[in-house]
């Protein structure tokens, strides 16, 4: 819908004119302020280390450091982006080598070669962040640097996700003399090679990117830099977009505001809304360290009186959809168990679930949600689960909220009998979708010994390269979080990107992992 700025067909009189000639005057390449975007969003980094961050700190990363491989607008399959090429080596699936492009520096001036490659990764696994990425390098066994610009890595185990792995933020790639191997970095600085430098950095304030002259990826830039200015709420954030104090927003708008940005009215104001395809999706997480949450008939009771329908009904306003498994439609192997195991809504069944148990007096739960990194309508969700589970009489729930940082911290510590998490993809392959949740060092901070899933599943999944082989296994593993419950799929979200009707690029500005690729967006020309 939103074009690149093309040369203008002008009538003879004007083409007469010698400064109409050529593109020029119609390009969207104008002065300095003029092409630099302002991006809002109410998702800040939680810091600025890759080896520290399994979560919406990916939104800068993916602009400011490289990795081997990456994923285009429109890719489901990793394609190079620092590597000229990638490929396993053997027919197991487990030596992998990629082969760097010549030349590559990072932006102090640093050489991006096998080294620093061997060193960004190790550094993850070494330090080992309770909040870092280091899982999704499970079966990463070694790597070898046999020249400058070859890089091998050697898996404990056959792996056909692990190239998907390396595309994905959590595989970024930083100068060695700036990042330690057994530390963070906590200069509050970037030392990247990706599509932009970080000029500056303020937390909960803004991050001002500059166009990386040195860079040599896949990135068509269509704008001279980027603003990404950090919001404290979504209302605060569409007031500077009605303003227009800033372009463009991503994460964090509530299903009234998505609303409100679609009518006549915002349409004349100058604000256009583009909806996008989204994989993201929100659940319950059961701590079963928690006496009560640690029986599986409480769990089931609970599966059986969530109403999703009236959850995104009310809450969501069609700007999401009733979700029955952990992995979304759209996904490879999505299937519905949660919907085929208990149905529609039914109090009396999960009555009956409950007394066969010997639980004859109502439930007390806590829940828990955070409050600044979901989107607004993250509360009027709980409001709505607590509503839900006290009107069938079984379940008194008790609703609390925390800042993310506070909130990420009280559910690793395992503190939280249930909370509400939000999962945006790794990587578009359903093992992204199962994998991250079971283990004992897994993304929800809850231990999950999935058996089956660990040692049988996912193991004969991966040894297959064509992914949709694979399908089975991951039919069976969503059958088996149905039965135990340790997680709640409630509702899979779509995604919108709000601009100024002068910014185009918003419908290219998602990448198949959801991360907002700001070199898509640039600034319409205008007479």
């Amino acid at each position: 819908m939103f074009n690149r700025t093309r040369c203008l067909q002008i009538s003879a009189a004007l083409a007469s004119i010698s400064l109409l000639s050529g593109c020029g005057l119609f390009s969207d390449k104008g002065s300095d302020g003029a092409q630099r975007i302002v991006v809002g969003t109410t998702s800040a980094p939680t810091t600025l280390d890759p080896a520290a961050a399994w979560d919406g700190s990916w939104e800068l990363y993916r602009n400011v450091y490289q990795t081997l491989l990456a994923f285009p607008t429109g890719a489901t399959k990793p394609q190079p982006d620092a590597a000229q090429s990638c490929e396993f080596t053997d027919s197991a699936n487990e030596s992998y080598r990629c082969v760097l492009k010549k030349g590559l520096k990072f932006s102090n001036g640093e050489p991006l070669d096998a080294k620093a490659v061997k060193h960004s990764l190790d550094r993850i696994r070494k330090i080992d962040a309770p909040s870092g990425p280091k899982a999704l390098f499970g079966s990463l066994d070694k790597i070898e640097t046999p020249d400058a610009l070859t890089v091998v890595f050697n898996l404990n185990t056959p792996d056909a996700t692990f190239p998907f792995v390396l595309g994905s933020p959590a595989a970024s790639l930083v100068a060695p003399k700036d990042y330690p191997g057994d530390k963070l970095r906590e200069d509050g600085k970037v030392t990247g090679s990706g599509p932009y430098t970080l000029e500056s950095y303020k937390e909960a304030g803004e991050a001002v990117l500059n166009r990386n002259d040195g860079y040599t990826g896949f990135a068509n830039r269509r704008n001279d830099g980027v603003t990404i200015r950090y919001f404290a709420d979504s209302k605060s954030m569409i007031a500077a977009l009605k303003s227009k104090s800033i372009d463009a927003t991503y994460r964090g708008l509530s299903a009234t505001e998505i609303k409100d940005l679609q009518t006549p009215e915002s349409h004349n104001a100058g604000v256009q809304v583009v909806e996008n395809f989204g994989a993201e999706i929100r659940y319950l997480v059961f701590n079963p360290k928690d006496p009560q949450v640690a029986k599986p008939a409480v769990r089931q009771a609970i599966a059986q009186i969530v109403d999703r329908g009236a959850l995104v009904s009310k809450v969501y306003q069609g700007t999401a959809e009733p979700l029955y498994s952990m992995v979304p439609k759209g996904v490879v192997g999505h299937k519905t168990p949660f919907y085929d195991m208990y149905g529609q809504v039914d109090v009396a069944k999960a009555k009956k679930i409950l007394r066969d148990a010997g639980i004859t007096q109502s439930v007390d739960l806590t829940f828990w949600y955070t409050t600044d990194r979901y989107g607004a309508s993250t509360a009027d969700e709980f409001t709505e689960l607590k509503r839900q589970l006290e009107e069938s009489g079984l379940f008194k729930i008790t609703l609390r909220g925390q800042p993310w940082k506070a909130f990420q911290e009280g559910y690793k510590k395992g503190e939280y009998p249930v909370f509400g998490r939000g999962w945006f993809p790794d990587f578009p392959d359903p093992d992204n979708f199962i994998a991250p949740f079971v283990g004992k060092d897994n993304a929800v901070g809850t231990p999950y010994e999935a058996t089956e899933i660990l040692t049988d599943l996912l193991p004969k999944s991966r040894r297959e390269s064509d992914r949709s082989a694979g399908v089975h296994e991951f039919e069976q593993a969503q059958q088996i979080f149905a039965q135990d419950v340790r997680l709640l799929p409630l509702w899979q979200g779509k995604l919108y990107v709000a601009a100024r009707d002068d910014i185009g690029g918003a419908e290219r500005a998602l990448d198949p992992q959801t991360v907002m690729q700001v070199w898509e967006l640039y600034r319409k020309a205008s007479w």
